[in-house]
């Protein structure tokens, strides 16, 4: 039995029935390593003058799309259920962008601020926090949907947000394709063509790009908690509080409620949950200052969600 493999073991062992007993012991095992690192991501930052800029680029530019190809190049998953999980997620997507746009509706927002709701609701940590709580908690077997996961929500996050903000600023919708130049996307045509024609990947290249696929979420943490260090104003207020709310306990709410009507079960419904039901992503505050979409009320909620997310995916990974 591999080391990855043991504590899903002792999980699945593990007494549930003493709720702060699983609880915490999911909390201390699954949920802390990953806040841990973020901690240390703010800590450099602010020591040794680290730039999140430049360690962002990095992993979105080399990491990603490294761990992307080496994932889905050599990924055994059947062509239907793929559709499935993807057809799954996108309305779970969808869903959750709609409940963001409502609430904000229903308060009586501008369309600034209901723009974004909608990037909030929308865009989830699946990538940096997702992929590696979802295997500490479920194990290795569930990188490969986790994955799958993680690339349908970043392309219908990235069109859905996109258009959310065009619509507020009257802009132009056209910046919307520009997600298909996204590198993770990018990487995903060869490792498809790989995949689908049974070619071997060459074990150079295999060892190449699964040795920066391994970097990917590190680095990612680390630079998550550099960027929350840059945050200068943080402002809490109700939008914060409705917009993270709408994130943390819409977003996996609508998840299962969605998830008989595609017939998924196991690995692959507890996967999409527990994606959907990760806190926002920093790449929202990068669209919102693109668009100039009220950038400190987004990037103070990104903080505010990725804090409360700590009892949210503890309660989550828990019982899901």
């Amino acid at each position: 039995m591999s080391a990855r493999e043991q504590p899903i073991l002792f999980l699945s062992q593990f007494d549930f029935t003493d709720n702060f007993g699983g609880l915490f012991f999911v909390f201390l095992n699954v949920v802390s390593p990953v806040f841990i690192l973020v901690v240390i991501g703010y800590f450099i930052g602010q020591c040794l003058n680290v730039e999140a800029r430049s360690l962002s680029r990095t992993a979105y530019y080399v990491l990603v799309p490294a761990f992307i190809f080496n994932i889905i190049s050599e990924a055994k998953i059947e062509a239907e259920l793929a559709l499935q999980m993807v057809g799954f997620i996108f309305a779970a997507q969808i869903a959750v962008a709609s409940l963001g746009f409502l609430v904000g509706m229903v308060l009586g927002r501008t369309k600034e601020i209901i723009a974004a709701y909608v990037l909030i609701a929308t865009f989830g940590n699946c990538g940096n926090f997702g992929l590696q709580l979802i295997e500490f908690r479920l194990g290795e077997i569930s990188r490969i949907p986790a994955t799958v996961y993680f690339l349908a929500i970043l392309f219908i996050s990235f069109v859905i947000c996109v258009g959310a903000a065009s619509w507020a600023r009257s802009g132009g919708l056209q910046a919307i394709f520009s997600v298909f130049k996204t590198p993770a996307l990018l990487a995903l045509i060869p490792a498809l063509a790989f995949n689908i024609s049974g070619a071997e990947v060459p074990i150079s290249l295999s060892r190449l790009t699964g040795l920066l696929g391994q970097a990917m979420i590190p680095v990612m943490l680390i630079a998550l908690g550099v960027q929350m260090g840059e945050i200068v104003k943080i402002n809490i207020n109700f939008n914060v509080f409705a917009a993270s709310t709408v994130r943390l306990m819409g977003g996996p709410v609508l998840a299962m409620l969605l998830a008989p009507y595609f017939d998924l079960e196991g690995m692959e419904r507890s996967t999409g949950i527990l994606q959907a039901a990760m806190p926002s992503a920093v790449l929202t505050s990068i669209i919102a200052i693109e668009y100039k979409l009220i950038p400190e009320f987004v990037t103070t909620t990104v903080l505010f969600s990725t804090l409360n997310s700590i009892l949210t995916l503890t309660v989550f990974l828990t019982y899901i």
